[in-house]
């Protein structure tokens, strides 16, 4: 016995000619005929002449920014600290003054960190990013030669002080790292 679609795609065809398969027509329910038809016999829906929307794609600048955001956004472990609420930064006791000193860095483990933690380390990440654009762009050769210098020296300097700054946050963060 064929499918329930099958036998009214063969009984809708008749003598050559298609008939479309209405579901509605093929229901018993007078109530459901009379709703669906009732309305439309006083009523006229109304000609809406609505115009479609036009969005002008951002600039390449905006863009770029959004990324460059939400990238130091990820980097930074904002959903770590949306999710757990770690404090701000920790305080430990000097033990021979007894003073309470702020810290920084959550030393000795790994899966945790305080929240400037993880803003100074995704600044640096997004420092180091921001120098090998800045390296990119001073390879472009329409720019004058004074330009492409400071780009390349501004770029220079933004990866080696972000590689600098962060094997000195990883030193802090795990002691006898790399030693």
């Amino acid at each position: 016995m064929p499918p329930k679609s099958e036998t009214h795609a063969s009984s809708a065809t008749t003598g050559g000619t298609t008939a479309q398969f209405d579901p509605a027509s093929d229901s018993i329910d007078l109530m459901f005929h009379i709703l669906k038809a009732l309305p439309f016999s006083f009523l006229r829906p109304p000609r809406l002449r609505l115009k479609l929307p036009t969005f002008t794609l951002p600039s390449a600048m905006t863009v770029y920014s959004l990324i460059l955001l939400t990238y130091f956004m990820v980097v930074s472990g904002i959903v770590y600290d949306v999710i757990v609420e770690p404090p701000g930064i920790g305080s430990t006791q000097d033990r021979f003054t007894g003073a309470v000193k702020p810290v920084v860095f959550l030393p000795g483990r790994v899966n945790g960190q305080y929240i400037i933690e993880g803003l100074s380390s995704g600044f640096m990440f997004v420092l180091g990013g921001v120098g090998i654009v800045l390296l990119d762009l001073a390879l472009d050769k329409n720019r004058a030669k004074s330009v492409k210098v400071s780009y390349a020296s501004a770029g220079v300097a933004s990866v080696v002080i972000s590689y600098v700054m962060s094997m000195l946050f990883v030193r802090i963060k795990i002691p006898g790292y790399l030693r």
